[in-house]
């Protein structure tokens, strides 16, 4: 007697995971890092609380030349962005505009040549 298995055991691979996985790296960097880089940025430095020399030019530059302060920077730039389009793309499905696989390279295209020129703006400083 052959029983099916409830569980397809050959399934179709999909690249969907890693447009999820930079989806849900891109939304925790954006709710854990910007509210303080908002808070530290735009409230405690103009207030006087944080030195503004802190932040300088010649020390932001310098803290954007080493890896840490580029991979920062990155990071914040990239993942977030990576957030916003996996959102437009399925944003885009949900009110019913099936732009199939033309939305899906739009959008993480998209993603991917402003996550590059991040790059490239980091590699010039």
């Amino acid at each position: 007697m052959k029983t099916s298995h409830p569980v397809d055991l050959n399934p179709k691979r999909s690249e969907e995971p890693i447009w999820w996985g930079l989806f849900g790296a891109g939304g925790t960097w954006f709710a854990m890092v910007t509210p303080v880089t908002i808070l530290v940025l735009g409230l405690l430095m103009p207030l006087g609380i944080i030195d503004a020399e802190h932040f300088s030019y010649d020390r932001v530059l310098a803290f954007a030349t080493r890896w840490v302060g580029a991979g920062f920077l990155f990071l914040t730039l990239a993942l977030p962005m990576w957030h916003a389009m996996h959102r437009v793309h399925h944003g885009l499905h949900d009110l019913k505009f099936h732009t199939g696989l033309a939305g899906k390279v739009i959008c993480y295209g998209f993603a991917a040549f402003m996550s590059a020129l991040a790059v490239i703006f980091l590699l010039m400083l």
